[in-house]
């Protein structure tokens, strides 16, 4: 046997060596540079932190956590062959080295493997302040286990070998699967079981203690596979059904009814509610099936951005997009029409009928409670204003329900009028032309509504009505005989009116009669008469005729004017 350093053909030992001195290697350097493992020592530079220690301590092994605590055992003499499977030999008991761990300092210098270096599973144990290396070939995996768990890391498979009981197989080493958690598994139970060889915590893998326990070990550990087996079933199908649901949320067709639906529901959709807020007034109203079903029906119909506000007559559990289609129909809309150019009186029957009350009804809520429903502050008082009303029940489409009163409905209309009229410079327009406030021009743009048949109509005779103002006017001396305003006066619509009878009625209302304008407004205008009254032509128009009742003939002198008025005799037998 070669005396320990001096085998055959080593070069001198150097103390002062780092890489050949004792340094925490634990003393195991060979002089022929082979490691513990019988790989070939490479020479490395000096690593600074390879001080020289005391053998039986390593300062830097409480650097690393994960260090294995392993029994020392006589090493082989060096320069003499070895067995690459020697046979465990009983070791003496090495007393316990608290917090003695893994010097990662001392691996950062270590020389690399061999390939070919011995089985570190050969039942040679390493020296003290040593570990296994975990990392030697690849199936060394997985590293291991952070501080506290030590016992919890499988043991790994070794390599082939013919000396190998391959019906022993590798257990569980984890106390969940094995049961390892007994405390006659693991000791006194105060995790105080370092004293003991490491074969022996490991309950000896070729050990008979082992192999006869083994029926309950693998009992158990199936029991706890099963239980996580059943555990990840039930969270996979718990995350599918999330993922499920989020899939239909996010793509999925939306909840939606089939069919047109039962019954009669009333829904009212107030101004300016859009796609989201007319789904959830037909979801409360049970109309649709859910809101989303609705938009999207919205948007798939051309004229479904076309909703406007109002009160429709849908069905109850109806699809999506035959909801849509009726409410694009102006037929399904529970709604009172009030036309351009009617009169308070024609308007007034028009609510009694759509509410279903009384003849009258209206009228007399009307005149009753005029103060009351909001006309502007420069509404006149004249004594002579056939209805205060006149002029302000705008023309335009207005919702009702059968719980909607006469008096709701009529300060709709009011409130619409006023709303449109501050669109409007009817004040600058009453300078312009010498009117007594927007009072005046609203009653003017009364009676270019109910004389003018066109847009172009409404122009000229705007024109016509401020030429035959004029103070200058010697033409027809300020009187406008507009036959519009007699027959609102009489509460009626002819065309035809004899001379006798228009020229002697002494009613404010009659412009043959009276210079200037009438009283008030002698109907609601729309918004074309009103815009044509505030920018008329210049032309110069002064006369005008239809002749058939459809179009309008416009003149500027009383000649002319007179050829056609006795044509207008003539075709309609009048003196």
């Amino acid at each position: 046997m070669t005396e320990y350093g001096r085998g055959p053909g080593s070069e001198p030992w150097h103390p002062e060596d780092p890489l050949y001195g004792d340094q925490g290697w634990g003393g195991q350097q060979s002089a022929h540079g082979q490691n513990q493992y019988g790989g070939q020592q490479q020479p490395y530079p000096q690593d600074p932190y390879a001080q020289q220690q005391p053998q039986q301590q390593d300062p830097y092994a409480q650097q690393d956590p994960y260090a294995q605590q392993q029994p020392y055992q006589q090493q082989p003499a060096y320069g003499v062959p070895q067995d690459p499977y020697p046979q465990q030999q009983p070791q003496p008991q090495q007393p316990q080295y608290d917090n003695v761990g893994w010097d990662t300092g001392q691996q950062s210098v270590a020389a690399p493997y061999d390939a070919q270096q011995a089985d570190p599973y050969g039942g040679r144990q390493a020296g003290y302040g040593e570990t296994h290396d975990y990392y030697s070939t690849p199936e060394a995996y997985p590293p291991p286990q952070p501080p506290g768990r030590r016992e919890a890391v499988a043991e790994q498979a070794p390599t082939q070998s013919p000396d190998w009981d391959p019906e022993v197989q590798p257990e569980e080493t984890h106390p969940f699967f094995t049961g390892a958690d007994d405390r006659d598994d693991r000791g006194d139970g105060d995790g105080e079981h370092d004293d003991d060889p490491r074969e022996s915590r490991r309950g000896g893998r070729g050990g008979n203690e082992r192999r006869g326990g083994k029926g309950k070990k693998k009992s158990r550990s199936g029991v706890a596979c099963l239980v996580v087996a059943v555990v990840l079933v039930g969270g996979l199908g718990g995350v599918g059904y999330v993922g499920y649901s989020y899939w239909q949320d996010k793509f999925g067709a939306a909840p939606d009814y089939t069919g047109t639906g039962t019954g009669e529901v009333e829904v009212e959709i107030e101004k300016g509610a859009l796609g989201y807020d007319i789904g959830n007034i037909l979801k409360q109203k049970g109309v649709v099936k859910s809101v989303d079903a609705f938009v999207a029906a919205q948007n798939e119909n051309p004229k479904g951005r076309s909703i406007q506000a109002g009160v429709y007559l849908l069905h109850e559990k109806m699809s999506a997009a035959e909801a849509v289609k009726m409410m694009v129909d102006p037929n399904s809309q529970n709604l009172l029409v009030i036309p351009e150019g009617y009169r308070n009186v024609d308007i007034y029957g028009m609510v009694d009928k759509k509410l279903r009350l009384k003849k009258g009804t209206t009228k007399g809520i009307a005149t009753s409670k005029a103060s009351d429903l909001g006309l502007p502050d420069w509404v006149s008082n004249d004594k002579d204003i056939k209805d205060p009303l006149e002029g302000f029940l705008y023309p335009a489409a207005y919702p009702v329900t059968k719980e909607t009163k006469p008096e709701t409905i009529l300060k709709k209309m009011v409130s619409r009028a006023n709303e449109e009229y501050s669109k409007l410079d009817l004040e600058g327009t009453a300078k312009k032309y010498k009117l007594d406030g927007p009072w005046q021009v609203l009653t003017v743009a009364s009676l270019v509504q109910a004389e003018g048949l066109t847009h172009d109509d409404f122009r000229k005779m705007a024109e016509v009505a401020y030429n035959r103002l004029k103070p200058d006017n010697t033409v027809t001396n300020r009187k406008l005989q507009f036959d519009s305003a007699f027959n609102y006066l009489k509460n009626q619509s002819k065309i035809k009116i004899g001379s006798s009878e228009i020229l002697s009625n002494p009613d404010p209302y009659n412009t043959y009669y009276h210079e200037g304008l009438p009283p008030g407004p002698i109907s609601n205008p729309g918004d074309e008469a009103l815009r044509a009254t505030l920018n008329p032509t210049g032309d110069g128009w002064m006369f005008f005729i239809s002749l058939d009742g459809k179009k309008t003939e416009f003149t500027k002198t009383a000649a002319d004017h007179e050829k056609l008025n006795k044509k207008f005799k003539e075709q309609h037998g009048l003196d």
